[in-house]
């Protein structure tokens, strides 16, 4: 049987900006900038593309997670147009994207391919 993360092993969440065209991505600009100014957090590329799992062009915001608690209420109230998918970092990336995940607005499916599935022992 193979034995999952727990949430002690979180150590930090990745918040991935979602949108679809060149307005999507000047209102993620924003919401990153201010989102920059009230936390410490790191603003990742604005990907015109759709880069590694994600569905949708995207902008990764990084944090720990003891701020968790103050950015994804700001989040839920602030992101205006945009489709947020959050997940945590453990060290497992499958279950990071799989069981891990919430989603802010639209939900979406991602492209778990890349992700190796735990082995049962």
């Amino acid at each position: 049987m193979s034995i999952l993360p727990s949430y002690r092993d979180i150590k930090a969440f990745h918040a991935h900006l979602y949108y679809h065209d060149e307005e999507g991505v000047e209102t993620a600009k924003r919401v990153a900038a201010q989102a920059a100014e009230l936390f410490d957090i790191r603003v990742g590329r604005f990907h015109q593309e759709n880069v590694g799992p994600h569905p949708a062009w995207s902008c990764q915001l990084s944090f720990a997670a003891e701020t968790f608690a103050q950015i994804v209420p700001w989040l839920m109230l602030n992101r205006q147009s945009l489709d947020v998918f959050l997940h945590p970092l453990t060290g497992d990336e499958y279950v990071d994207h799989t069981q891990g995940v919430s989603w802010l607005g639209k939900s979406y499916e991602l492209d778990i391919s890349q992700f190796m599935p735990p082995h049962d022992e």
